[in-house]
């Protein structure tokens, strides 16, 4: 999971949606570790000011699915980047196709630029 650039490891719900707050742009996305279930991720979409958050988990086999809409048919895959990839397109089951990674490289980039001190 670590070398996935959109995963920001245990940042809890409120940092990952001040995180995508901050990009601000429908489709941002980001994966974060669940506050709430040990071993399962989230997956994080910001929609129309709203943080929709699906939890992604492996089964026994260790393919990965994500909880969407109701009604959508779940499906497996062998890695996260496979599953971030389908859900890059429309009707997927999610409210919006993810369009822009929130990455952590992103974010320090963002944490260094605030760090800086104000100049002349």
């Amino acid at each position: 999971m670590e070398d996935l650039s959109v995963y920001h490891g245990p940042i809890g719900k409120e940092e990952g949606e001040r995180r995508l707050a901050r990009d601000g742009r429908d489709g941002c996305y980001l994966v974060r570790d669940s506050d709430s279930v040990a071993g399962v991720y989230c997956l994080c979409v910001l929609y129309k000011g709203f943080v929709y958050t699906y939890r992604l988990h492996q089964d026994g086999t260790g393919s990965w699915a994500a909880e969407t809409t109701p009604g959508v048919q779940k499906r497996y895959f062998r890695r996260i980047r496979n599953l971030i990839a389908v859900f890059q397109k429309p009707g997927q089951g999610i409210a919006m196709p993810l369009r822009y990674p929130v990455t952590a490289e992103t974010r320090a980039e963002a944490l260094a630029e605030a760090q800086r001190p104000a100049c002349c």
